[in-house]
């Protein structure tokens, strides 16, 4: 990449070498070196939204993910989607009851097995195979059950299109999970999925807001509040905490996306949309993509002989191990592989571990990635230094802003209290307080006389210069 590259470039170079049209819905997302998750911001340049050293660690995945994958034009578009949602099933983002956990289950292993064959899937063949964070001897007998008998025949695209199809009917489908508190400090997971807002805490999903009812979204430090506007005009503030500010800004923009994509009719409808108050600046952003009708009618125009698929490796993921190529459960001792059901609850704990993960970084760069020298370290150490010297600087010049404002105001209420003629229930009823008096007569009034003094003093010394 040239130095100054955007970061439309990079992904339109990615969606190419994927033959990919309908990539809307995917985007490319970096942790930084402090475990913060971020989505490549296409208008900027690639270089300066990194903080790390390069050679730089980018994933690709679903960012909005479609609210009817079945309605996708393209297999290929489908099968990047599926890949997605097993990788969400892996790591317990996709949670589900026990039958439902073993149909998803049999649906991977028939698109990337095939037909049950006595001669190659011995038995206890799918315990080989690991779908969950955890699952037990009596669901992966399930999943081979389901398998031999309720799927042969189904080719790749149609198990992976069931797949999908399943997994939408689900609470969690699509959910992207942001660690928070909220006001009584107890943990929470917040998401946005392609119909709302959800909050998942315990082992339940305590709210989920449709998008027409979120009237705005905006963060102050680690603090993060959602404006609801329900049905009798009841209205009610979410407010959530975040580990760090910049998880908080994260996960407001993420937000900001969210509902331009799902909820807006034209992009031309997007605005800028600031998370200021009336006298600090804030932070800007506006969402730079298609919104989701847009998308779905420049699919339907698709017209071109469908690519070829190479299932075998086409994303692959030592994070979210292939199911042909993953750890095998059999090594693991049956003692410590308990029966466990597929909850909420065992999802969020997982969650704890994968939410903020660092990308896995490709073998064959392992050298590159054993750490800069001191040099870097130290220029690093030093660029950082310099960020929280500005960041401080900046908060004082607010303050010292606003502090001159609130004095100006104030300045100009007193001088429209002594000094003009106004006479509203307001001004006399302050103007005759025992307090206001005594200011007006012991303070104001010598204060005035010396100031007056003082400028026909200057304005003589003028004159006689």
């Amino acid at each position: 990449l040239q130095r100054d590259a955007k970061g439309q470039y990079l992904f339109d170079l990615l969606c190419h070498h994927l033959n990919l049209l309908e990539k809307d819905y995917f985007g490319i997302r970096f942790v930084d070196p402090d475990k913060q998750r971020h989505w490549l911001e296409f208008t900027k340049s690639v270089v300066k939204q990194m903080r790390a050293q390069p050679p730089f660690t980018m994933c690709f995945r679903v960012k909005f993910y479609p609210t009817d994958p079945a309605a996708l034009k393209e297999e290929i578009t489908r099968y990047l989607v599926f890949l997605q949602i097993k990788r969400d099933l892996y790591h317990g983002r996709l949670l589900c009851k026990t039958s439902d956990a073993a149909l998803l289950a049999a649906y991977i292993l028939q698109a990337e097995i095939g037909d049950y064959d006595p001669g190659k899937h011995p038995e206890g063949y799918s315990s080989k195979f690991q779908f969950f964070p955890k699952h037990s001897e009596k669901l992966e007998r399930k999943i081979a059950e389901i398998h031999k008998s309720e799927l042969s025949g189904q080719t790749p695209a149609t198990s992976e299109l069931n797949f999908l199809r399943k997994a939408q009917t689900l609470e969690t489908y699509g959910v992207d999970p942001h660690p928070c508190k909220d006001v009584s400090g107890n943990a929470a997971f917040l998401a946005f999925t392609p119909f709302g807002f959800v909050v998942l805490q315990g082992n339940k999903r305590v709210h989920f807001i449709k998008w027409n009812e979120v009237t705005k979204m905006k963060f102050e430090g680690k603090t993060f509040y959602l404006y609801v506007s329900q049905k009798e005009e009841k209205k009610i503030v979410l407010t959530y905490f975040a580990p760090t500010p910049e998880a908080c800004k994260h996960l407001w923009k993420c937000g900001i996306e969210n509902q331009a994509f799902y909820k807006l009719e034209k992009s031309s409808q997007v605005r800028t949309v600031s998370s200021s108050n009336l006298f600090f600046k804030g932070s800007r952003f506006r969402y730079s993509g298609r919104v989701a009708k847009e998308v779905m009618e420049s699919s339907a125009k698709i017209k071109r002989e469908p690519p070829e698929i190479h299932r075998a490796g086409l994303v692959p993921s030592r994070s979210c191990p292939s199911i042909t190529h993953g750890p095998r459960l059999s090594s693991v001792p049956r003692t410590r592989r308990r029966a466990v059901h597929i909850s909420i609850m065992e999802g969020l704990e997982s969650l704890r571990d994968s939410a903020h993960s660092t990308p896995v970084r490709s073998a064959s760069h392992g050298d590159a990635f054993a750490g800069p020298g001191r040099s870097s370290r130290a220029e690093s150490s030093e660029r950082v230094a310099a960020q929280q010297v500005n960041k401080f600087v900046l908060s004082v010049l607010r303050l010292l802003l606003v502090t001159v404002g609130l004095l100006f105001v104030l300045l100009l209420l007193l001088i429209v209290l002594t000094e003009s003629d106004l006479d509203t229930a307001f001004f006399r009823d302050i103007r005759q307080t025992p307090e206001f008096e005594q200011f007006h007569y012991q303070y104001f009034c010598p204060l005035r006389r010396w100031f007056a003094c003082k400028l026909r003093a200057v304005v003589n010394l003028l004159i006689d210069t």
